[in-house]
């Protein structure tokens, strides 16, 4: 037993139990989802083989975002499709994050706290990015990817961004390159975001649930040069559909306690944590994001529906520089690799779909 379905089949009976009438229910969603993946209550998909006409049957994915075994093909799908948007010349990625004192306030207001995150961070982005003593450009580019957990499962909110190195002055219809190596100061984004924040709190009426002195520290802010886009979206993007934890780092479930991989910040040395069942369910279920919330967002000329096009933006970009920036790299994805018969290694054919009410789809 050393995947998450499994712990959730084992153990997921005793954690309703005992916790069911006070969990959310996204959480138990969730736990439902990953108990059924790649189960016949998840459907199984029939294929026929084109050469010998053998049938395989295949139990289907649950495809829910918080499964460690359903994020590949999302992952890969976004990263080809962020890949054709790519734009010429620097990029950085900035990270917001909360003080600790604050994260039990937003786990117990999950939404709304997430929404004042991504409201937060993104106009401390754009307010400086204006300001002519940084970039000067009303209109910046970026996204940004929330996440909720730490190396070891423990609570802790941040957002990542990607951001072009520059932003669009629109009444001049002029793009306003920044510094290679510098986009915008930590600290000043460190103390808009933090006032963003708590006018958000104000507005929810909620200001008053939250430790006086989170308003006197420093919110954690970096901001750090990371080149040209392809090779920062290929490192981001195995993060942008990642899980709290992936299968592979739970290394053996024994006498109910789990005990799983994690390496600590700046190390490359993996390390191993030991957790009671229920502790471990626990820390892995804060994490479930609350029903239809959209963890990555699109900012400013990223935005699909601002009414500059990345072609005009990229355009103004080559001028800026002369045209005499690297050409963007070219993606060449991995082929898919094709569903084979192992009797006849022929290629496998869709037949049918069955779902679990027993509702047959067939292709076409």
């Amino acid at each position: 037993m050393e995947n998450l379905n499994d712990i959730f089949r084992t153990f997921g009976p005793q954690y309703l139990e005992r916790f069911g009438d006070e969990m959310p229910k996204e959480h138990g969603k969730a736990m439902d989802a990953i108990l059924k993946c790649r189960t016949e209550e998840a459907g199984i998909a029939l294929y026929e083989c084109e050469d010998c006409g053998h049938p395989h049957r295949v139990y289907r994915s649950c495809g829910n975002r918080h499964c460690p075994t359903c994020q590949h093909h999302k992952t890969r799908e976004w990263l080809e499709s962020q890949i054709n948007r790519q734009l010429p010349g620097h990029h950085f990625m900035l990270t917001f994050t909360v003080p600790e004192s604050v994260r039990r306030f937003i786990r117990a207001h999950q939404r709304l706290a997430y929404e004042a995150l991504f409201k937060a961070s993104a106009a401390a982005i754009k307010k400086l990015a204006a300001d002519d003593k940084h970039v000067g450009g009303d209109l910046p580019g970026f996204f940004g990817v929330l996440h909720t957990w730490g190396r070891t499962l423990e609570y802790h909110p941040h957002i990542h961004y990607i951001a072009t190195g520059g932003a669009l002055l629109t009444k001049e219809g002029t793009w306003r390159p920044s510094r290679i190596d510098f986009y915008l100061p930590v600290k000043a984004l460190s103390k808009i975001f933090r006032a963003k924040f708590r006018d958000e709190m104000k507005a929810a009426g909620l200001e008053g649930e939250i430790p006086p002195e989170v308003w006197e520290i420093k919110w954690n802010v970096n901001c750090q040069a990371v080149g040209e886009s392809s090779a920062t979206l290929k490192y981001l993007a195995p993060y942008v559909f990642k899980v709290a934890i992936s299968n592979s780092r739970i290394v053996k479930v024994e006498n109910r306690i789990v005990t799983f991989r994690y390496k600590k910040p700046r190390s490359s040395r993996w390390r191993t944590m030991a957790l009671d069942v229920m502790e471990f369910i626990r820390r892995f279920l804060q994490h479930v994001l609350p029903t239809g919330f959209m963890k990555v967002r699109y900012f400013g000329f990223m935005n699909p529906n601002c009414k500059v096009g990345l072609d005009t933006i990229s355009t103004l970009i080559e001028m800026s520089h002369g045209f005499n920036l690297p050409e963007v790299e070219a993606y060449d994805p991995l082929p898919w690799e094709p569903i084979v018969c192992p009797h006849r290694g022929g290629a496998l054919k869709l037949h049918a779909i069955v779902l679990s009410n027993g509702t047959v789809i067939r292709p076409g």
